[in-house]
């Protein structure tokens, strides 16, 4: 029994400190780990926001990180980081490392998201916030070798400011200057701490990193979005299988580890 029990003990030891190793490799430019740092973090989420709007007086009054809104046919779009300041607007702050994961429709799509669910019934549409889709990734997607873009729509004619208070922003993660938003993006590449320039990123970062609270926390995640995309690849397998007609569905549950009623519902919802 002290024998199983020392071998349970050392592969549970074995698979936290992969989690830890892998841990100390991230970034804030890595999606989950950046969600985490931000979860209810006023501080870290002004900051950021003030930098990239070249601004010092705004104040963040809440914070949501991992945001779902749905759309009225019950399609959901999750946001990274939703904010709104003291003088109501509403913040979008997206993290993307691929490119073909920041692109424009994707950037109008949740910023209709967002308005859509701005107003009640019968409420008017003069007081829809103003909104920011602010996306910062890994590489130059507009590929012009700027360290910020700024999208706004503008009347063709006459070159004026259209005015409806809806913003698209993308910061360009490889310009990484000496300015206060080269700084930032520098931070966003860190995986040590200690290199970061900004005292409040420096911390939240160090908390999730090198106190064991903290990195028990973020290892725990790590740890359920690797079930969730086990669950998901069997769910795949699943209907691949269902779908070739080759098998029961016993034989399917049991090649894939799900439950013969998880597979009787994908079969049902295939059909």
């Amino acid at each position: 029994m002290k024998e199983n029990t020392t071998e349970q003990e050392l592969i549970k030891q074995d698979f936290q400190k992969k989690y830890i190793d892998r841990l100390q490799r991230l970034r804030l430019m890595d999606d989950d780990f950046m969600s985490k740092c931000f979860e209810d973090d006023i501080e870290c989420t002004e900051l950021v926001i003030n930098i990239i709007l070249d601004r010092d007086d705004l104040r963040v009054e809440s914070v949501h990180t991992q945001h779902e809104i749905k759309n009225l046919q019950g399609r959901s779009v999750t946001l990274d980081i939703y904010a709104r300041d003291s003088s109501g607007k509403h913040y979008d702050i997206e993290i993307q490392r691929a490119d073909r994961g920041a692109g424009a429709k994707r950037a109008r799509y949740h910023s209709s998201v967002i308005d859509a669910n701005s107003l009640n019934i019968r409420e008017n549409y003069d007081i829809l916030p103003e909104t920011y889709v602010i996306f910062i990734t890994e590489n130059d997607v507009m590929k012009k070798g700027l360290p910020i873009y700024h999208i706004d729509r503008v009347i063709r004619e006459t070159g004026e400011y259209f005015g409806d208070e809806s913003h698209i922003i993308y910061v360009n993660g490889k310009y990484q200057d000496d300015s206060p938003l080269g700084y930032l993006m520098k931070d966003f590449s860190c995986t040590d701490p200690s290199d970061m320039h900004y005292k409040q990123l420096r911390e939240r970062v160090r908390y999730f990193k090198e106190t064991e609270e903290g990195a028990t926390a973020m290892c725990k995640i790590m740890e359920d979005i690797r079930n969730q995309a086990m669950e998901e690849e069997r769910i795949n397998l699943a209907k691949n299988l269902i779908g070739s007609h080759k098998l029961s569905f016993e034989e399917i549950a049991v090649y894939t580890n799900l439950s013969l009623e998880q597979v009787k519902e994908l079969a049902q919802n295939m059909s």
